[in-house]
């Protein structure tokens, strides 16, 4: 949801995005957008071709072949290039310090809050987990935070301490405040310590559901404003207009009014209550 939030706002202030996520809902195609679309299944083809080679290669000389989601990860590297696009956001897949998607150096990494998750591959506590997230933190780039329970939030505040990146935390350095809701969205306040009564983004609107898409709201205002100060084109009224027209299917999303109907997954005991 808040690489959906980010992407949407970056578009709404005319640059050209990119957006890589995973697992995808409907169509394979939903892993790599461009422009707010989904590639074609030709460029698919494609891409699937121009990576097999490399793929089969590894795997005959003795390695450990790339896995589906390593090989996807090429393809949506090659995709974007391509395109000349003024930034992409790409969501990390499993973990974070091994993942694919590691391997970029970028302007800006964003660690959600965290959950007992993956804990086969991930470790069983939440601190194992937070030090595998944390591993996208690299070395003096910048990395925002969204709310943590204290044993996460430690791990993630000394590993940016030992590389030198600024941490930028919402729940201390970024605020929200809940302005109400119905069937088709909720509204929010943002604001930074101190300006609880002349805050930097009063009534922001956001059509996604559920108390922890305010957290991913203000951890998506965080992160846009750090981009911002770095030199990223993207302004309040975008950031408005981004958030207020974010579309992420299956998440809280409502089908039908007469009767209710409902739709959303979760794969933890964590989510599920959230």
């Amino acid at each position: 949801s808040v690489a959906a939030m980010i992407e949407s706002t970056c578009r709404a202030a005319g640059l050209q995005t990119g957006l890589f996520t995973s697992p995808h809902l409907v169509s394979w195609r939903e892993r790599i957008r461009i422009g707010g679309a989904c590639i074609s299944e030709e460029q698919v083809a494609a891409l699937a071709d121009e990576v097999r080679p490399a793929v089969e290669q590894v795997g005959s000389e003795g390695l450990r072949g790339p896995s589906f989601f390593e090989a996807l990860t090429a393809m949506g590297m090659l995709a974007f290039e391509r395109a000349g696009l003024d930034l992409c956001v790409l969501e990390t897949g499993l973990g974070g310090r091994l993942d694919a998607t590691n391997v970029v150096t970028p302007e800006l990494s964003v660690i959600t809050t965290l959950g007992l998750d993956h804990t086969r591959v991930l470790g069983t506590t939440l601190p194992a987990i937070a030090r595998e997230k944390a591993g996208i933190i690299k070395t003096e780039i910048p990395v925002v935070s969204a709310p943590q329970r204290p044993e996460a939030m430690r791990v993630i505040r000394d590993t940016s301490a030992n590389r030198g990146a600024p941490l930028i935390t919402v729940g201390d350095d970024w605020l929200w405040r809940f302005e109400g809701s119905d069937l088709s969205g909720q509204r929010l306040t943002v604001y930074t310590p101190g300006h609880e009564g002349a805050p930097e983004f009063p009534h922001l609107s956001v059509p996604l559901l559920g108390f922890h898409q305010l957290e991913n709201a203000c951890t998506s205002v965080a992160a846009i404003q750090v981009l911002a100060r770095g030199g990223v084109a993207v302004g309040n009224d975008a950031l408005r207009q981004g958030l207020a027209t974010v579309q992420w299917p299956g998440r809280m999303e409502v089908l039908g009014q007469a009767p209710l109907v409902v739709v959303d997954g979760a794969r933890n005991a964590y989510s599920v209550k959230r």
